[in-house]
């Protein structure tokens, strides 16, 4: 189901929900009106009931409630015209529980709150009620919902996280967390399975407390999720966890998984454990690592071990083409006196990677000259013109405005008008069309 502006933020005639309220209200169960799996869909059919209070059909009364006996509900027309309702209709049959549990009225759903305890397939909507803000319900809700068994709230998870960013939704948030602190540790482990991301994320952090994955599984998942805060918790546990017969040092195949990994947050966490596993020297490859943040801790490394890196990047800049990120480590370690001249000279190097991150090494030794820098705008390469316009942005008013002007020019290649125009912006010299212009 569509969710969008409305009720709690969805839309009260998504189309979806409409057509699922009137399913259940027709007898179908809720399985059969709308995917029951999913805590979208049980948000939105919750929204959909309560915005469908003028439908005869849901209105209902429970026992003792205010008004006449035999007079039904008010409908929209009814209401416009200032009628309380027909006294000669015959009276309105309750709801299904699952609509009675998403009913405007508070007492509807106060009173099929009980339902759930013979309707196990209802809890989803016993966890929005424990977040409901008419007190009475939401604390039967709760009682209701403590009652369970705590592995019962684990198909559930997905729902009670989506609803614990609501101002009364930490309730079942302690529940599940607690159920996964106690629970069974498979069921712990198949919530990380789940592709909802604050599900796994949570399930995660819940297994890594009770160490429930071995350091290669927590390498393994740091090398290969995308999502980084996944990637920062099971690497940082996975060297936080020693080796076998106890040492201090991390598993050397942790390590290596985590080094191989393609992200670089994982990389460096392997990197900085190379020093308590006693691997110092093995930072070294790193030192030209393409990722600014492996190198800094590859130097750290390095240094902790009683190397010094400098001497290193300042050899392999003298044949930059096999390590070509040593032009951008020597820029950040080293001095400005000295090895600006190698990184300018690597600036007429044949390779696309060289010219790049010599850039960004006159960057880090804050040794940009304008003048110098600007030809690289017409630098075949797209990353090294996007490296040079970064370089020059501070400086951007110095630069000859015809000369930006005419690499703005349809027949210029993209990555060269693009970095002419942040150029003009920069400078304050973009002009923008005017009424009608293209």
């Amino acid at each position: 189901m569509r969710g969008v502006a409305g009720v709690d933020g969805w839309d009260c005639w998504d189309g979806e929900a409409v057509r699922a309220v009137v399913r259940v209200c027709e007898g179908a169960t809720p399985a059969e009106a709308f995917d029951t799996a999913s805590a979208d869909a049980w948000l939105a059919f919750d929204a959909g009931v309560r915005c469908m209070d003028d439908r005869p059909w849901l209105s209902h009364a429970p026992a003792g409630a205010p008004g006449r006996p035999g007079r039904s509900a008010p409908t929209l027309l009814d209401r416009l015209r200032g009628r309380r309702g027909s006294p000669l209709a015959s009276p309105v049959p309750p709801p299904p529980p699952a609509v009675a549990l998403c009913h405007p009225d508070g007492r509807v759903r106060e009173a099929a709150l009980e339902a759930v305890r013979s309707a196990p397939e209802l809890r989803p909507l016993l966890v929005v009620r424990c977040a409901d803000w008419a007190t009475p319900v939401r604390e039967r809700a709760r009682t209701l919902l403590a009652e369970l068994p705590g592995d019962a709230l684990f198909p559930l998870a997905e729902l009670v996280l989506r609803l614990a960013r609501r101002e009364r939704g930490g309730f079942a948030r302690a529940l599940l967390e607690a159920a996964l602190r106690e629970g069974p540790a498979a069921g712990v482990l198949a919530l990380t399975a789940r592709q909802d991301r604050a599900t796994y994320r949570l399930a995660y952090r819940i297994a890594v407390e009770r160490g429930l994955l071995t350091p290669m599984e927590l390498a393994a998942t740091a090398a290969t999720s995308g999502d980084v805060t996944l990637q920062d918790l099971c690497a940082d546990a996975a060297v936080a966890v020693r080796a076998e017969g106890g040492g201090p040092a991390p598993d050397p195949a942790v390590l290596d998984r985590l080094l191989t990994a393609r992200s670089p947050r994982v990389r460096s966490a392997g990197v900085t454990a190379l020093r308590r596993a006693g691997r110092c020297r093995d930072a070294e490859p790193y030192l030209a690592d393409w990722s600014a943040l492996v190198r800094a801790c590859a130097r750290y490394v390095l240094r902790q071990g009683g190397d010094d890196p400098l001497p290193r990047y300042r050899a392999w800049c003298a044949e930059a083409a096999g390590r070509p990120a040593a032009a951008a480590g020597l820029g950040e370690c080293g001095d400005r006196a000295v090895d600006a001249a190698r990184l300018w000279a690597l600036l007429e190097h044949p390779s696309p990677a060289v010219r790049l991150h010599a850039v960004t090494g006159l960057r880090a030794l804050d040794a940009v000259v304008r003048e110098r820098l600007t030809p690289l705008l017409d630098d075949p390469s797209p990353a090294v013109v996007r490296a040079a316009t970064r370089a020059l942005l501070p400086d951007a008013a110095g630069i000859p405005e015809p000369l930006l002007r005419e690499r703005t020019a349809p027949d210029r290649p993209r990555a060269v008008r693009v970095a002419a125009e942040r150029l003009l912006r920069a400078a304050g010299r973009h002009r923008w069309p005017g009424p009608g212009r293209p």
